[in-house]
């Protein structure tokens, strides 16, 4: 890995945003959930959350499995299981939803640990997940169409998020704690020898500023 490489792997670390997440309700299309985990990349998001049964969610993942070696993506079956736990987080569950009572995307406080909560074009928010809710939102549209297409609706709320984020400084030094960033830098730059370790259930070696282990004997001791 060249230093060019791993100093970006350290920025792209720096700036991601542990306190704001996405949780798809049953979205199934592969270029919805494609643009989904792609936008989180881009806006900082580390961990997406899908209520989705996992041999489907599985078939949509081949076009965008690069995205997905940089946001971690939890799959579950009852999408009551990521809300209870973000809740108990004391995340405040936004929802996209244009039925009932919506206010204006942008007068959320996107600064506030986050969950965005999208649902599928067709059904939209399931019952399941109604409870967990504390705002729902929309984007207001200005055309004869209803509603964004999720994955667009999406972005363009994230990017509101980032703005609010970056206006309050969130992105101007890290916020990620320190056992999750030597372990993710360490997945990402060695990830040869992270599955090496994952198998062997060894602790990661340190890294030096270079992305080398810094124990010149650690591969000899292990055989590499």
């Amino acid at each position: 890995m060249t230093a060019e490489r791993f100093a970006r792997l350290v920025e792209v670390l720096t700036l991601r945003q542990p306190d704001l997440t996405v949780v798809s309700d049953s979205v199934h299309k592969r270029q919805n959930l494609s643009a989904i985990v792609r936008t989180c990349d881009a806006v900082g998001i580390m961990d997406v959350h899908s209520a989705l049964d996992e041999a489907s969610f599985r078939a949509h993942t081949g076009t965008t499995m690069g995205t997905h070696k940089w946001v971690q993506t939890h799959v579950y079956q009852d999408v009551s299981e990521p809300l209870k736990q973000l809740k108990s987080a004391n995340y405040q569950v936004v929802a996209a939803d244009t039925a009932g009572q919506s206010v204006d995307y942008r007068e959320v406080d996107f600064t506030r640990p986050t969950a965005l909560l999208l649902g599928a074009e067709k059904y939209g928010i399931s019952d399941g997940a109604s409870a967990f809710i504390d705002t729902r939102i929309t984007v207001p549209m200005l055309g004869m169409v209803e509603s964004f297409n999720v994955s667009v609706a999406c972005a363009i709320i994230l990017a509101e998020a980032r703005r609010q984020r970056e206006d309050a400084g969130f992105y101007q030094q890290r916020r990620l704690d320190d056992d999750r960033y030597r372990q993710l830098l360490f997945e990402w730059s060695q990830p040869l020898l992270a599955r090496y370790c994952q198998k062997h259930q060894l602790k990661y070696p340190a890294l030096d500023n270079q992305g080398d282990i810094i124990d010149r004997d650690w591969r000899a001791d292990h055989q590499l």
